[in-house]
């Protein structure tokens, strides 16, 4: 079983962001680890990039603050591969296509796979292009993570058939951030992929409190949340692992039992 499977196999899966290196790693590792230890099934750990074109403005602050601080991607892979030692819920990777071609995709996802993570999420790779990428994932064991939106239609079926580790669906049109209401009828979409694929999929893009968290979950196989987190680790800053840890527990507390 892949890695990122086991994130679902106890239940529906609360899926916590965070960028690497806002406002430095050592407050990364000690988030990550108030994530982990509070309920959190999978964590992305988004790579900054100058350009994060699916970002709404609260994780391009972000990027932007992680990237003055001086942090590299070479840094993130070494922080990474230490904090495996001690963080065991699956981990994934989130950026951009820009930063794996900058680094070269044999060379990163090497690095990647070395580092102890089990996939990567590529928002600006569409499925038609996603080949390039898939087959170095491969060789390296990693899921390259597939994306399905409201406007992808006809093609879900298609994304899911060749999805691995988990289909993530973007639960509403634009980029990340939070939003009042989630108003996309995500029902139809995953019964689209189920129909397709026994590989499980998760809800994100939008999600700030328990309540949206338990209604995405409780029509998928769990909840991704992002912005809501990087906002109170921009709040808090070197402190926030304490209000972090807080908010993944009562976002998972919403999800049990469904």
């Amino acid at each position: 079983m892949s890695e990122i499977r086991k994130a679902f196999d106890h239940g529906k899966a609360f899926i916590a962001f965070v960028t690497c290196g806002d406002p430095d790693l050592e407050t990364t590792g000690r988030v990550v680890r108030a994530m982990a230890e509070n309920g959190a099934d999978l964590i992305e750990l988004g790579i900054p990039f100058s350009d994060p074109t699916a970002e709404g403005p609260v994780i391009m602050d972000a990027d932007k603050r992680a990237l003055d601080g001086g942090v590299t991607t070479d840094d993130i892979f070494a922080f990474t591969k230490e904090i495996r030692k001690t963080v065991t819920v699956p981990m994934v990777y989130m950026t951009y296509a820009n930063v794996v071609f900058h680094y070269g995709a044999e060379e990163f996802c090497s690095r990647a796979s070395d580092a102890g993570v089990s996939g990567i999420i590529l928002p600006d790779v569409p499925f038609e292009e996603k080949a390039e990428f898939e087959s170095v994932c491969d060789r390296y064991g990693l899921d390259l993570i597939s994306m399905v939106a409201p406007t992808s239609e006809d093609r879900i079926s298609k994304i899911a058939s060749e999805a691995k580790g988990f289909v993530y669906i973007v639960s509403s049109l634009g980029v990340t951030g939070t939003r009042s209401s989630i108003t996309t009828d995500i029902g139809p979409m995953v019964e689209l992929i189920r129909r397709s694929t026994e590989i499980p999929c998760a809800v994100g893009f939008g999600i700030s409190n328990p309540e949206q968290c338990q209604r995405m979950a409780s029509v998928s196989d769990g909840a991704i949340v992002g912005s809501a987190i990087v906002r109170i680790v921009a709040q808090h800053g070197k402190d926030s692992a304490g209000p972090v840890g807080e908010f993944v527990r009562s976002m998972k507390d919403s999800i049990r039992g469904l």
